[in-house]
Parts: C-alpha cells; structure tokens; sequence
C-alpha cells in the first residue's frame, strides 16, 4: 500500500513510517520544512511540504493515497474533515491517533482510580477532552461515508524511536525537568497510574490495524501500567539523584501548564487493550516500563 501519513516526523509517526517500510509499503509523510523533508527522504519517506491546515493539499494526498494515518494532532478535527473529503466513498482506511487522557480524571495525582476501560467498556470523558473524544467518534462513524475508520488510543508510550524524534513525551519532560533542577518532581504523591506501552509494540500495532481493522474499530494500546510515583523513583535512580519531590498540581500548573499538570501527570488513565489482542492477533513484546527506564533509557 502507498500510505499518506501526518507526523511523519514525529516520535510515533516517525515510528510507525519506518515500520510500514520494512513491511513493504510506501509512505509519503506530511512535514513544514525543507530540512527535515531532507531528513525524511534519507530515511526512504516522500515528503509532502505542508501542515494539518492546508486543506486542498490533504484532500489531493488523501485521494492519491492508498490510506491515511493521522499521527500528526488528535485534536485537529479541520484535518480530519479534509482527509475525510478525500477519502470519501474509497473504502480505504483512515487511522487517526488518539489518546488514553481521553479518559483521564481528576485525581491531581492524589488518588488511584478503580476504574479501567477498554474497548467495550462506556468511557467517562471529562469536559476538557470532549472535543478530542469528539474527533474519535467523527473518524470511528466515517464508515457511513465508504472509508474505513478506525481510531488507535495510546497510553503513555517510552523506549526510544527510530525516526526523527527519538524521545516520547512523559517520561523524557520528567527527566529533563530532573536535569534542570536535579530532582525528579511529580505531580500529588504520583499514586495516580497510567497504563504504558513500548514505541515499538506501537509501530506493531498499527501496522496491523492498518492492513487488518475493520470499519470503526477503537483499540486501546497498552501493555502494563505504574504509579507515576514509581515512574519517578525509576527515574531519580537512573540519574542517581535524590528522593522524589512532590508538586501540588496547581503549583505545577505554574510551570508545566494546566493540561500537563492536571491531565498528562495527574490523573489516572488506566486501560486494557483487549480487542487488539484479540482481534488483530497484537502480541506486545514490551512489558515493563521501569526496567527500561532503569536499564535502557537515555541519560
């Protein structure tokens, strides 16, 4: 298949491009500049100069392509709209990037949630990620238009990439904040727990998905989960620096931003992906994600 990516340079589009290669696929991969277009070509990757706002120009790829991967933003529902015009009575698929805080709470890292959703179970979305749930379910109804929609929902993703952007974004902003200052800070007393899963169980799956989903499939991505607390102390004995410190979330807020510190650190976002397993045949190889950032992770 010819595929037609968005985030091509990223750290999961990148991933995932190089994957799709070594399986035999072209990928053509959406990128702004001109450097890193370069950078792409080197890798095997056509690239397409522009952005998610260019409508004409994602409706003409969507059209050449034999599919669509949106890795680029979850939240661009104007993109999603062009690829869903250009897409339109092909049957071809349309594989958009979601999110697992789609169904993160309120916890400010102070609480552990009982709950864990996967695929069959109704999911509780909190106000400030509607829209995003918003764009999942446009892609996931996209079937009454002749496309193949399916909508692939990571939870927090660490191992290194092998595309452009070697480093995810969790784990990495805990460790850089930890270089700045020399102490690991994290959000509450980090009993919150998110499910995790390695980059390349990622680039796995939606190689499946891509040549096997069927029309409106969602598929959670995981493959264990831990305590951000743990998170943290993994980290400050990877650098060998002291305890763990920790922020109320307002004070991280502050510094981090309130969607970080109230979504991407505080809350719980506890998933099971089951109908990858079972539908797909996904078979994770990665399982844990403080033994890599123990003994694998970059410093």
């Amino acid at each position: 298949m010819n595929l037609f990516i968005t985030g091509a340079t990223g750290f999961v589009g990148g991933s995932v491009a190089l994957r799709l290669l070594a399986a035999g696929h072209g990928v053509r991969g959406l990128v702004r500049d001109s450097a890193k277009a370069a950078q792409l070509t080197a890798l095997g990757i056509t690239p397409v100069l522009g952005g998610l706002d260019d409508h004409d120009l994602l409706v003409r790829e969507a059209r050449m392509s034999d599919g669509v991967i949106n890795m680029a933003n979850s939240d661009h529902a104007g993109a999603i709209e062009s690829l869903i015009e250009g897409l339109r009575d092909s049957g071809k698929p349309l594989l958009h990037t979601s999110g697992s805080s789609v169904i993160g709470d309120d916890a400010r890292g102070l609480r552990v949630n009982d709950a864990i959703f996967d695929e069959d179970t109704p999911l509780v979305v909190d106000p400030a990620k509607q829209p995003r749930r918003d764009v999942d379910l446009r892609v996931l109804g996209a079937g009454l238009e002749g496309i193949r929609g399916v909508v692939i929902c990571p939870s927090n993703i660490y191992g290194t990439g092998t595309g452009l952007t070697p480093v995810s974004f969790q784990i990495p902003f805990l460790v850089n904040r930890a270089r700045e200052s020399g102490v690991v800070r994290i959000v509450g007393t980090g009993v919150n727990r998110w499910s995790n899963v390695h980059i390349d169980d990622v680039a796995e799956l939606f190689l499946l998905a891509v040549e096997k989903a069927p029309t409106g499939a969602f598929y959670f991505i995981e493959n264990g989960e831990d305590s951000f607390a743990d998170i943290g102390a993994a980290i400050a004995r990877r650098m060998a620096l002291g305890p763990v410190q920790f922020l109320p979330a307002e004070e991280a807020a502050k510094d981090w931003g309130e969607m970080h510190a109230f979504f991407t650190f505080g809350t719980n976002s506890r998933v099971r992906a089951k109908r990858a397993r079972r539908e797909l045949g996904w078979a994770p190889r990665h399982s844990s994600a403080l033994a890599w950032i123990e003994q694998e992770m970059p410093v």
